[in-house]
């Protein structure tokens, strides 16, 4: 993969953004298999969604996305919607729903 600034086209952009969500979504699997193997040590509601943990995640990451030039409120968005998805996952492991 080209670094943006040696791209010459506009394909080669676009390659290079599709290989970069590729990775992303990766990552995202990966971290889902750590969310699904947290639930061993959870036992209730409370732990499953774990308030100070959820703070803490949105605090760290709007701090990363400022470091890195972008809006942290974009980046608390789709935390909070990924976060979601994953405390209503570990409710049905843990069947609290």
């Amino acid at each position: 993969m080209k670094d943006p600034k040696d791209c010459t086209s506009i394909d080669e952009i676009r390659e290079g953004i599709d290989a970069i969500d590729k990775q992303v979504i990766d990552l995202l699997g990966e971290r889902f298999l750590y969310v699904k193997e947290i639930v061993r040590f959870k036992k209730s509601e409370e732990d499953v969604i774990a308030r100070k943990r959820y703070d803490h995640v949105f605090e760290v990451r709007r701090k990363w996305a400022e470091e890195r030039g972008i809006d942290p409120d974009v980046v608390e968005s789709i935390y909070k919607t990924l976060i979601h998805y994953f405390i209503e996952e570990q409710k049905k492991m843990l069947k609290l729903k």
